[in-house]
C-alpha cells in the first residue's frame, strides 16, 4: 500500500529524489556495512552518480546528501541549520565518520563521482556506492535507485513487488475506477476509506498525529518563508520574493482599491514561500516531491484561510484524499521528473491538491475523481528543464501556477455532477505514456528547454 506515510514525507531541500533519496540510499549502505564485520576495515567509500543524478546532482545538492547519508544523518531527523555545517567539516578535513561509527579518509572531489554517461537500465536515477579496505579491494557494493518522492530502491529490486507492511487493506484499489467502486459499495468517502486502510497497517492515533504533523510542517514552511530575506544558493543570484509580496499584499488589507484577484495572489504566496524554502534547503514535506512541494501546502492553506467551517477534520480528510489521487500516480505512472518530466511532480500535486480541496469543500467521490483528472489534464507534456539544475527556475513560479489550478480545477468539478469524459485513469494512462516519449533532455538533465536557452532570450 502507498499511503500517506509514503507520500508525505518530512524531510530537507531541495529534491527528494535528488537529496532526500540519495541521503536515505547512502544512510542505508552504511547502517549495512555498520552492522556488518566488515566495518573495521573500511578505509575508503566512492559514489558513483548517474543518469540525471549525475547532470543535475551538483545543482540538487546530491554530493552534500551523500555525504550526510554515510555520515549516519537522515532526511526526517537532519537539522538543515547544522547540515551544512557536516558538509562543510567533511570537505575541509578530509575526513567522514561513516555511519557515525569510525573516522575514515573522504576526499569528495575524489570520492563522488557525477558519471554522466554510465549506464542506468534501471532508473535516470542511479547511484552506486562502495566500500574499499586499504588495498583498494571491494568489500561491499550495492547500486541503489532513487525513485522519485524520497522513495528508493537497490537497482536489483526495481519492478519487484514489495513486501506489505501490516495487515490486509480493507478497500484495496489499484485505479480510479476501483476506487470509485468501492465507494459506491460501502458508502463511504474517499478519505475514509483510506483512513480504514491505513488503520490496517498502524493506530488511528499514530495515522491521526502524522496527518496533524504533516499539516503542521507545510503551515510553518509558508510562514517562515514569507518572513525569511535574502537569496537562494546555487549561483543564479534569484532573491527570495515572498517577503515582498508578502508585505505588498498585507499592506493593501485595508485599502478599498483592492484586486478582485487578491486570494489568488495570496495562494501564489504560500507556493513560493514553501519552495523558496526548500531551494534553500530547509525543512519541508514531500508533497509527494521535493519540486512540488508548495502546490499541496498552498491549496491547504487556501482551505484553512479563506474557506468557512475549515477545521483539523477537514485538513485529515484532505491529506487522506490527496493520498490516495497519489498512490495512483505512483502504482500506475511516476511521480520523477527524471522519468516522466514535470507533469510527474507539479502535475501530480495539483492533482492531489484538487482532490483534496474537492473533497473538504463537499465533493462526492465521482467529483473529487473528476477533479483530480482536471488537475494533471491541464499538465500533461510539461518539461523538467530547471536552469543549472537547480530548484528555483521555472519550478518555484510553477508551484504557484500548480496550486492555482489545484483550486480552479476543484471548483469546476464542484460545479458538474463528477460526470465526465476523460477517466483519471486514462490521465495518468497518457501521462506515464507522455512521459516515455518524451525526450530525455527534457527529464530533469538540464540538457534542454529553459536550461540551456536562458542565454539566447
Amino acid at each position: 500500500m502507498i499511503g500517506v506515510f509514503e507520500l508525505f514525507k518530512i524531510g530537507i531541500g531541495p529534491s527528494s529524489s535528488h537529496t532526500m533519496g540519495p541521503m536515505k540510499a547512502a544512510n542505508a549502505f552504511a547502517a549495512k556495512v555498520a552492522a556488518s564485520d566488515i566495518l573495521l576495515r573500511v578505509d575508503r567509500v566512492r559514489t558513483d552518480l548517474f543518469g540525471s543524478l549525475a547532470w543535475t546532482g551538483k545543482g540538487h545538492g546530491t554530493d552534500k546528501a551523500v555525504m550526510l547519508g554515510l555520515s549516519g544523518e537522515s532526511p526526517d531527523t537532519v537539522d538543515p541549520d547544522t547540515a551544512d555545517a557536516i558538509v562543510a567539516v567533511v570537505r575541509k578535513q578530509q575526513m567522514l565518520r561513516f555511519a557515525g561509527r569510525r573516522t575514515i579518509a573522504f576526499d569528495a572531489a575524489k570520492d563522488i563521482i557525477f558519471d554522466g554517461l554510465g549506464a542506468t537500465p534501471g532508473h535516470p536515477n542511479t547511484l552506486a556506492m562502495t566500500a574499499l579496505d586499504a588495498h583498494g579491494d571491494v568489500l561491499l557494493s550495492e547500486r541503489w535507485c532513487s525513485i522519485g518522492g524520497g522513495f528508493v530502491v537497490r537497482e536489483d529490486e526495481i519492478g519487484l513487488p514489495q513486501p506489505e507492511a501490516g495487515g490486509p487493506q480493507p478497500y484495496p484499489f489499484r485505479s480510479g475506477r476501483d476506487l470509485l467502486a468501492l465507494g459506491i459499495a460501502s458508502g463511504r468517502t474517499i478519505a475514509e476509506m483510506m483512513m480504514a486502510n491505513e488503520v490496517g497497517r498502524r493506530l488511528a492515533c499514530v495515522v491521526e498525529a502524522h496527518l496533524d504533523r504533516v499539516a503542521a510542517v507545510m503551515m510553518v514552511c509558508i510562514d517562515r518563508g514569507m518572513v525569511t530575506e535574502g537569496e537562494l544558493p546555487g549561483g543564479l543570484n534569484v532573491r527570495r520574493r515572498a517577503p515582498a509580496i508578502r508585505r505588498t499584499l498585507g499592506g493593501a488589507g485595508g485599502s478599498n482599491n483592492r484586486s478582485s484577484h487578491e486570494v489568488m495572489d495570496w495562494v501564489s504566496l504560500y507556493a513560493i514561500a514553501v519552495n523558496e524554502e526548500n531551494a534553500a534547503g530547509s525543512r519541508v514535506v514531500t508533497a509527494p516531491t521535493n519540486g512540488a512541494a508548495g502546490i499541496i501546502p498552498a491549496t491547504l492553506r487556501y482551505y484553512r484561510d479563506h474557506c468557512a467551517g475549515a477545521d483539523v477534520e477537514g485538513e485529515r480528510r484532505f491529506l487522506l484524499t490527496a493520498s490516495a489521487i497519489g498512490a495512483l500516480f505512483k502504482m500506475n505512472a511516476s511521480i520523477s521528473g527524471a522519468e516522466v518530466g514535470c507533469q510527474g511532480e507539479v502535475g501530480v500535486a495539483c492533482s492531489m491538491a484538487a482532490a483534496g480541496l474537492a473533497a473538504v469543500l463537499g465533493g462526492t467521490n465521482e467529483q473529487i475523481e473528476n477533479a483530480a483528472e482536471i488537475g494533471m489534464e491541464h499538465h500533461l507534456g510539461m518539461t523538467c528543464d530547471p536552469i543549472g539544475g537547480l530548484v528555483q527556475i521555472p519550478c518555484i513560479e510553477r508551484n504557484a501556477f500548480g496550486a492555482i489550478k489545484a483550486i480552479n480545477a476543484a471548483s469546476l468539478a464542484l460545479k458538474g455532477d463528477g460526470i465526465h469524459i476523460v477517466s483519471l485513469d486514462k490521465v495518468i494512462a497518457t501521462m506515464r505514456e507522455t512521459g516515455r516519449d518524451m525526450q530525455s533532455k527534457y527529464k530533469e538533465t538540464s540538457l534542454g528547454g529553459l536550461a540551456v536557452n536562458l542565454a539566447e532570450c
